[in-house]
């Protein structure tokens, strides 16, 4: 019998997880400069806080979710997203507290789990970038967020993108526009598609979002929700717009955007590749403000701003775009050991060069001279430190630059003492 990976999972092997790295990487330098702190929260949770925030109507809640019943009998889920579990430690560790920075900024980074049919950057175990701040109603927050997405992007080398936003109101904005486009909808109730037809009336505007060819020619012509935002939210949006004016920054608006989590309100965003080899999955970042789901979750009425996107489709993107991902893994020094009797010396040799602070490797399958070069030649070893009978004979090695082909003889002890300073001689003319 021959065991597989479960269908929708990946394994990422040595040499790709390195561009998962660099990716990671650059996310947890950036966002710090922003001052965002990394929260990490348990992959699985109790099922309400998903259904409570993300909505029931969802498909994530009412079709993908991974639930179960533990040994306990409690309803658990894999989150399928990263900011209910977030909102929920929020509340639960009163992060609200006046002894906290306000807005309290937080970033995070690990698995999410959908059951969805797989297809190309998107699977059944997923990973997730993603920032929320919490206390700041100020337009300046929604702005702030998806700048940092976009310098993101950028530090990546990610140049063929552009951010579309939208606003999706208040409470007041909602209820009338929910209402405008029942109206509108209703006499095609027939004509559209069946989740369409189930989704009118429980959440209508999720309609908006139908891929689904038989949608799409009735959503060209549905009302504008910008049409109908409430005084509150036309200043809101109003605001956020001016800002990115007063950045430079291009945009689009698209009044037809909406988000597939019950939870968002006010200004919402994409970002979009326009990478010719993405195709359909294009948006590779998104997110928006949320300002009840803290309420919603037992805390305090407290403002939120916060984005996701998708590693695997990140890198997807890189891909497309040709990024070339900075080399890791330098190799400083090779220890070529010849013969059996220069095994241990080896092995002090390797262990005294990483002792230094610098990186080391040696053959261990005691091959001919010719095939260990080749392997310290092929992982770009800076230096090819030889020891062999005679060496060991003399207490001697001799150090080679692969760069300059300098080549010289030192003694054991002074490689054992002071290698920093053999390895200054040796690459100082490169």
């Amino acid at each position: 019998m021959s065991f597989q990976r479960p269908k929708g999972t990946n394994d990422i092997l040595p040499g790709e997880s390195e561009k998962w790295q660099f990716v990671e990487e650059t996310a947890r330098l950036l966002f710090r400069d922003y001052q965002y702190n990394e929260i990490r929260t348990p992959i699985f949770e109790h099922y309400e806080v998903i259904s409570r925030s993300v909505g029931d109507t969802t498909d994530i809640v009412s079709k993908e979710m991974y639930d179960f019943y533990d040994k306990g009998e409690r309803h658990i889920t894999l989150r399928p997203e990263g900011t209910a579990p977030i909102v929920r430690s929020f509340v639960e560790h009163k992060l609200f507290g006046p002894e906290y920075a306000k807005p309290y900024k937080t970033f995070y980074m690990g698995p999410m789990f959908r059951y969805e049919r797989p297809q190309k950057g998107r699977l059944r175990q997923f990973h997730q970038i993603g920032v929320e701040a919490f206390d700041s109603d100020n337009p300046a927050t929604d702005v702030e967020s998806m700048v940092m997405a976009l310098d993101f992007f950028k530090q990546l080398g990610i140049t063929q993108i552009r951010l579309v936003i939208n606003s999706l109101g208040d409470k007041e904005t909602r209820q009338a526009y929910r209402q405008a486009l029942i109206d509108y909808l209703s006499p095609f109730e027939k004509e559209l598609s069946e989740d369409s037809q189930r989704r009118l009336h429980e959440n209508p505007l999720r309609v908006l979002d139908s891929k689904d060819k038989r949608d799409q020619k009735f959503v060209a012509d549905a009302p504008s929700i910008l049409d109908f935002l409430s005084e509150t939210a036309q200043k809101h949006f109003d605001m956020v717009v001016a800002m990115l004016d007063a950045l430079n920054i291009p945009y689009e608006i698209d009044s037809t955007m909406v988000r597939g989590l019950d939870y968002y309100t006010h200004t919402i965003f994409e970002i979009m590749s326009d990478a010719p080899k993405m195709g359909a999955q294009a948006t590779i970042c998104a997110g928006g403000r949320y300002d009840n789901l803290v309420e919603e979750l037992g805390g305090p009425q407290t403002p939120g701003f916060g984005f996701a996107m998708g590693i695997e489709r990140l890198l997807l993107t890189m891909e497309a775009e040709e990024v070339v991902i900075p080399a890791f893994n330098e190799l400083d020094a090779y220890v070529v050991a010849l013969g059996e009797e220069t095994n241990i010396e080896a092995l002090k040799l390797v262990q005294t060069i990483r002792n230094f602070g610098f990186s080391a490797d040696r053959d261990f399958m005691d091959r001919k001279a010719k095939a260990q070069f080749k392997t310290a030649d092929k992982a770009n070893a800076k230096l090819v430190l030889v020891i062999g009978g005679d060496e060991l004979e003399n207490q001697t090695v001799t150090v080679k630059s692969m760069a300059n082909r300098k080549e010289k003889s030192f003694s054991l002890t002074e490689v054992y003492e002071h290698f920093d300073e053999v390895y200054d001689e040796m690459t100082l003319f490169e």
